[in-house]
């Protein structure tokens, strides 16, 4: 149980990072939209005074400061602003930038048939169709004067430049951290990646090397032990064990180099890679064969073929405590071959389909965690083929999945 706290542990804070990161972004955008709406609020304190000031100065009474008036009216060179009367004809404009005219100060009278559209259009998505009146009612970008007694006219205003830049400030800024994050994310996976895959190849050279010497060693003395009369079926045994410590050894040297592939039959290889297993399971553990009449042609490397199976064989034994039912099946499936390796063990929780092939990930008392790891990087990076969990149920066993691509000449 204690690799399943590792992974629940690594599970439960990366569910942690990603939510102190989901909220740092909410309150980077509460903070951004609560500026951006401050700055709406003085614009719009700035409008309210110069529609203040346009209605003094349309009204002029006696004591009326005109200089002061127009040049609370000249300081709005930022905000777009445009009069108009109650039947939405445009008297008066400024800070839009227009098709034709640009910024360029013009009246009413000058405008080209492209610039009134211009105004006319931005005027119709602010406030839609209908009585101006009824639309200043619901639009707080309206601000209605009186002009004269029961004569009124409206001043519409937009957005600043500056403010509708910063608007949409804090979602470009969110989104560049976002892909810089995903970019540092990728860098690091590949790292890791890349650090592993150093750490296999170095354990797997050194633990080939240092199998070798006393591999010979054993070889020289098994041939003593005839010599010395110890009988020849101790002899016979003691050969095979020495054997299978040089394939094993033969095995571990090709981890990290590109292995030659060769055509092989799947039945023949799958039934050839059980053999050494049948002597060394329990005769309590079944094992039944479906395999595909037609025997493919698949290109793959022997001795690293076998090791799989034999893992996988291994771990179906070990899920089923040494009693129970193996089943090996062989077929093809929209255009793979593929192996399916069945246990009548205790079987795997669905959330878990992916970590059981993760580095250290093990339900056992004991054991390095490293089977179907190794597995899975046999199978994907020197065949091009896949291994999954097809199906498994708690208490009802498990099912892994080999693909292998097919044989093309």
């Amino acid at each position: 149980m204690k690799n399943y706290s590792i992974y629940d542990r690594r599970l439960l804070g990366k569910s942690i990072f990603f939510m102190i990161s989901v909220g740092a972004i909410i309150i980077f955008l509460l903070l951004s939209n609560s500026l951006v709406k401050s700055l709406a609020a003085q614009e719009r304190e700035r409008m309210e005074i110069w529609a203040d000031a346009t209605q003094r100065l349309v009204q002029q009474e006696a004591d009326t400061d005109i200089d002061f008036l127009f040049s609370i009216i000249e300081q709005n060179n930022t905000i777009p602003v445009m009069m108009i009367d109650e039947d939405g004809n445009i008297l008066e404009f400024r800070n839009f930038n227009l098709p034709d005219a640009g910024r360029r100060k013009v009246t009413p009278h000058d405008l080209s048939p492209r610039d009134l559209k211009y105004l006319t259009g931005r005027l119709h998505r602010a406030g839609g169709d209908g009585p101006v009146a009824r639309i200043a009612e619901h639009n707080e970008h309206f601000m209605r004067i009186e002009v004269y007694e029961d004569t009124y006219q409206y001043i519409y205003y937009e957005d600043s430049d500056l403010l509708r830049r910063l608007s949409w400030y804090p979602y470009i800024q969110l989104g560049v951290m976002i892909f810089l994050a995903i970019i540092v994310f990728i860098t690091i996976i590949y790292t890791k990646r890349a650090e592993q895959n150093r750490v296999w190849v170095g354990l797997s050279k050194e633990t080939a090397h240092q199998l070798g010497t006393p591999i010979s060693s054993l070889m020289a003395w098994s041939q003593l032990l005839g010599e010395y009369g110890v009988p020849s079926d101790v002899v016979t045994e003691i050969d095979k064990d020495v054997h299978r410590l040089s394939v094993i050894a033969e095995r571990f040297s090709k981890i990290g180099s590109i292995p030659e592939l060769e055509l092989e039959y799947l039945n023949d290889t799958v039934e050839r890679s059980l053999d050494y297993m049948r002597s060394r399971i329990s005769g309590r553990v079944k094992i039944e064969m479906n395999l595909d009449p037609t025997d493919h042609g698949v290109r793959i490397s022997r001795s690293l073929m076998e090791w799989v199976m034999e893992n996988l064989t291994k771990n179906a034994v070990d899920a089923m405590g040494g009693a129970g039912t193996l089943t090996i099946a062989t077929g093809m499936d929209k255009g793979h071959l593929y192996i399916d390796v069945t246990d009548t063990g205790k079987g795997i929780a669905r959330k878990n389909f992916k970590n059981v092939f993760n580095p250290g990930f093990t339900t056992k008392k004991r054991g390095w965690g490293l089977g179907l790891t190794l597995v899975k990087r046999i199978i994907e990076e020197y065949h091009k083929g896949r291994i999954y969990v097809l199906r498994s149920e708690p208490g009802h066993g498990t099912t892994f999945r080999i693909e292998l691509p097919t044989y093309t000449p």
